[in-house]
């Protein structure tokens, strides 16, 4: 069993950056596949980027490509997600998934374990 924890949310005017954090609880966070996604109101969640367990690959959403940087820092249990230049658009609550397996998916069904998701607003 995974616990996550999401913080690092808040209110931020456009262009401008927040350093997300998704706290594991687990001894073998390191095998676990990451994911960021996030859910703006009216709309189904969708992903916004994927590392695989050792960090050697990430793989991300066409619309955050060059502004977001997904790493983890596996002797803390932690995963970040780092938003430059943020957007209007860029407003949602943001979820991190855990995964077992050792692929990298951007498929929501694919993920196991879920935090509990962390308000990001961009104002323009």
């Amino acid at each position: 069993q995974v616990q996550l924890v999401e913080s690092g949310g808040g209110l931020v005017q456009a262009g401008g950056s927040l350093r997300l954090s998704c706290a594991a609880s687990g001894r073998t966070f390191s095998s676990y596949p990451m994911g960021w996604f996030r859910q703006a109101p009216g709309k189904e969640r969708e992903f916004v980027a994927a590392i695989t367990g050792s960090g050697g690959r990430t793989y991300y959403a066409d619309s955050v490509k060059g502004r977001f940087t997904i790493s983890r820092d596996n002797a803390k249990n932690t995963v970040y997600l780092q938003m430059n230049s943020l957007k209007p658009e860029d407003t949602a609550v943001y979820f991190c998934a855990a995964r077992v397996g050792s692929e990298l998916a951007i498929a929501q069904y694919a993920y196991d374990y879920w935090g509990q998701g962390t308000q990001v607003t961009v104002s323009s």
